[in-house]
Order: structure tokens, then C-alpha cells, then sequence
């Protein structure tokens, strides 16, 4: 299994509309992706900083997400809210409980 982490940074002001975008068109979209494994989303309500992991089943799909533009799509839904560009990393799940 793969993470992809994204870390972002919104303007405090504006926390719950990214929430809103995120539940309402970023999962719905996102669960209908090959090798989709489930998302979680966690921020600072302090200081804007927040950060999701998507679960890929294979390292494949999650190159092939991001290729298709799928994610950059995602992303520009949130663009306005952002104070920093986001940034991305992948890591391989090794452990679980």
C-alpha cells in the first residue's frame, strides 16, 4: 500500500469552506480512482496547516493518479484558500494497525 501525503496551508479564515470542498467533491472524486484505499484529513484550526493521506492499493496506481491530472484537478479546487502552494510526498505503508 501506498501514502501519498499532501500537506497544505488555507487561510484560517476559510478552514471550513476547504472542509466543505474536501467532503463534498474531493472524496466523492477520489473513491471512484483505481486502487483507491481511503483518505484521512487532519489540520491545525491555530494555524491553518493541515495535511491529507490517500491510500493507494499499489505504488502504480498512485503514479497513474497523478499522471492523469486527476490530483492537480483536486487541488485547483482548493486554490483559493491556499496561503502556500501545497506540497506531496509518497511513502510506502510498511505498518498498520
Amino acid at each position: 500500500m501506498i501514502a501519498r501525503v499532501t500537506n497544505f496551508h488555507f487561510k484560517n479564515d476559510r478552514i471550513d469552506e476547504a472542509l466543505d470542498i474536501y467532503k463534498k467533491s474531493i472524496v466523492p472524486a477520489a473513491q471512484s480512482q483505481k486502487g483507491y484505499e481511503g483518505l484521512n484529513f487532519f489540520i491545525n484550526r491555530k494555524t491553518g496547516n493541515a495535511f491529507s493521506i490517500a491510500f493507494w492499493e499499489t505504488e502504480e496506481d498512485a503514479i497513474a493518479n497523478e499522471q492523469s491530472h486527476y490530483y492537480q484537478e483536486q487541488l485547483v479546487k482548493l486554490m483559493h484558500l491556499y496561503t502556500k502552494p501545497p506540497t506531496r510526498e509518497r511513502y510506502e505503508v510498511v505498518f498498520q494497525d
